[in-house]
């Protein structure tokens, strides 16, 4: 359609040329909300092998936010390069809401940290939609290890500088750097293996490969019931149900390296503000879910569901607490 103006006509047609292009501009956004979002299913991207704590978390969540949506969830594993092979994939999705990654602290917190190039920014190429869970911490060692407590352990590694091998699910991973952070308070040395994944890392622990892991209560709870391993300490504030004999490290006297791990549902940005708010009205149902909080408790999972402004300030606060153990540990590393 032409406009023609004359005198006091034109006032008015720039006035309806506004509101046509800022109806034409809200279009996109007003069709997304009056949409039944989803209307298909959502792929939730997990950059760790499938057995591993963010897998088993994904899993236990999703199964039940779909049947809140209406859709299936599809659980898609992308190991690989610290996660970034499974965040990249994400980062670089459609933002429409039908891909997201449960994403873990390494990969949100850390990555930034000791890369000096990244396919992705954590800050500026996702939208926070809810923290899931927060995992338990534990360290544990071969039962053939003579330390049973936190500081039997700094005081083998003392007599033993750069002998006592600690097993990792790869280089500058939450359990890599919670083994630096135990290091850097104690004035002691451990050598540090990594691997592709928890689950090698944990075998290999099992075996005898090595002395000592500082990993996630999920990925070594059925081994430290069996007898398999030893758990020597709890790395969060408080004890854990499943595990009350095993006091924290603050009771231990190391209240410096308390660490917890967590899970997080990220979407890219630019994904609309409806879809974010219907992923995170899903998970926060879910996990309030008497079966589901029980079934994460098992795993040593606590249910969160946190606002994506929440979630939003806690990933800016885990960079902040993780830097000093990075500058400290001088690791850096090449994608």
């Amino acid at each position: 359609m032409e406009l023609t103006t004359r005198g006091g006509d034109r006032r008015w047609a720039w006035a309806l040329r506004a509101t046509c292009g800022a109806a034409l501009a809200l279009a996109p956004a007003l069709a997304f909300a009056q949409s039944d979002f989803p209307v298909r299913p959502v792929r939730v991207v997990v950059p760790q092998a499938a057995g591993a704590s963010l897998d088993i978390a994904a899993r236990v969540v999703g199964q039940r936010m779909q049947e809140g949506l209406g859709q299936p969830i599809v659980i898609e594993n992308r190991p690989g390069a610290n996660a970034i092979i499974g965040m990249e994939t994400v980062a670089r999705a459609k933002p429409d809401g039908y891909t997201v990654v449960m994403a873990p602290p390494s990969a949100v917190a850390i990555n930034p940290l000791v890369f000096k190039q990244l396919p992705y920014d954590s800050l500026r190429d996702f939208a926070p939609v809810s923290q899931v869970t927060g995992i338990t911490f534990v360290t544990v060692v071969n039962p053939a290890l003579p330390a049973r407590s936190l500081r039997e352990l700094a005081t083998l590694a003392r007599k033993r500088p750069g002998e006592l091998a600690f097993g990792s699910a790869g280089t500058a991973n939450m359990n890599h750097l919670t083994g630096e952070l135990f290091g850097q308070q104690n004035g002691v040395q451990l050598l540090h293996v990594p691997y592709k994944g928890e689950t090698p890392a944990v075998t290999e622990l099992i075996s005898g490969g090595n002395a000592v892991m500082f990993t996630t209560l999920p990925s070594v709870l059925p081994f430290i019931r069996s007898g398999k391993l030893r758990a020597i300490a709890v790395l969060g504030d408080a004890r854990t149900p499943v595990l009350p004999d095993v006091p924290t490290a603050a009771e231990a006297g190391m209240p410096g390296i308390a660490t917890s791990g967590w899970t997080g549902l990220l979407a890219p940005a630019g994904t609309p503000s409806e879809a974010i708010a219907r992923l995170h009205r899903e998970v926060a149902r879910v996990v309030k879910l008497p079966d589901v909080a029980e079934a994460l408790a098992r795993q040593g999972a606590d249910p969160v569901g946190s606002t994506p402004e929440q979630f939003s300030a806690f990933i800016r606060s885990e960079i902040a607490k993780w830097t000093k153990v990075v500058r400290q540990s001088g690791v850096t590393l090449t994608p």
